[in-house]
């Protein structure tokens, strides 16, 4: 009898050992902060332990890790590709948050709070904030001012389709020896509208212009920003001289004033 009262003590002893070991620890993220007074949009995080990717988690995250024991953890910042909710990808601009060697113990819910930086420097982009005495964009000066009322950072430019106006567009100035092959080149943007506009690029060969629309952007009544994958169409233009980036909007045939609110335009890349 006592052999097997000893006997049911062990095995409820290893099965309660054995529950607790397969009980996960826990990661909670509520932001992932840009370690700078650049504006960002950080939307997902991604997960890896020991490189491995373990899973990608929209903001605020709580999630399991289901390993155990001292691991490596990073973090990515995630975004939405061209403001798509389905294209999600980890941000090949900002850096990874990094613990090297962190104890994930059983039953246990760690608060991180990751900070990343931007990759690129002022050198290797470029940037329009209307903060500076001049501009570096092609702008109609009917349908186009500059304005700070309200601003999210500074100045910011307006497109003004008043009245009969139905269209007016904006490039940046020409972008020379941009990187190909596959490189990464994306637009940041942060904007506010009432009606939609829509993003491209103009691709300049010795013997013409190519225009290539790439992303319609509908009415957001509060600033947000967007990334805009250019990367395709940088590394298709094989052989252009140059490329610029333009600003489209069209009200359609509305008599309405509508506007368009740009700022921290910015082409990106390593």
């Amino acid at each position: 009898m006592n052999k097997i009262l000893s006997l049911l003590i062990l095995l409820i002893l290893f099965s309660c050992e054995k529950r607790d070991i397969n009980k996960p620890s826990y990661i909670s993220i509520k932001n992932i902060y840009l370690d700078s007074t650049e504006t960002y949009n950080i939307t997902d995080a991604w997960i890896y332990i020991d490189d491995n990717l373990q899973g990608v988690y929209e903001l605020p995250a709580h999630f399991p890790i289901l390993s155990s024991g001292t691991h490596k953890l990073r973090v990515k910042a995630g975004i939405k590709k061209n403001g798509i909710a389905s294209s999600r990808i980890a941000y090949p601009f900002y850096t990874s948050y990094i613990i090297d060697e962190y104890n994930f113990e059983s039953r246990t819910t760690i608060e991180v709070n990751p900070s990343v930086e931007s990759l690129y420097s002022n050198d290797s982009i470029f940037i329009e904030d209307f903060d500076g005495s001049g501009l570096s964009l092609e702008t109609d000066s009917s349908t186009f001012s500059i304005e700070n009322f309200n601003s999210i950072d500074g100045n910011y430019g307006t497109i003004n389709l008043v009245d009969s106006v139905f269209l007016s567009e904006i490039t940046t100035n020409k972008l020379e020896n941009l990187p190909q092959q596959g490189a990464d080149v994306y637009l940041e943007l942060d904007y506010k509208c009432d009606t939609d506009f829509l993003i491209g690029v103009y691709i300049n060969f010795p013997g013409g212009v190519v225009k290539k629309e790439l992303q319609l952007i509908y009415p957001q009544a509060e600033w947000n920003k967007i990334y805009i994958d250019l990367t395709q169409t940088i590394s298709e233009g094989i052989g252009a001289e140059s490329f610029k980036v333009f600003i489209g909007a069209n009200k359609g045939s509305t008599l309405e004033t509508k506007k368009i609110y740009l700022d921290n335009l910015k082409v990106v890349f390593l």
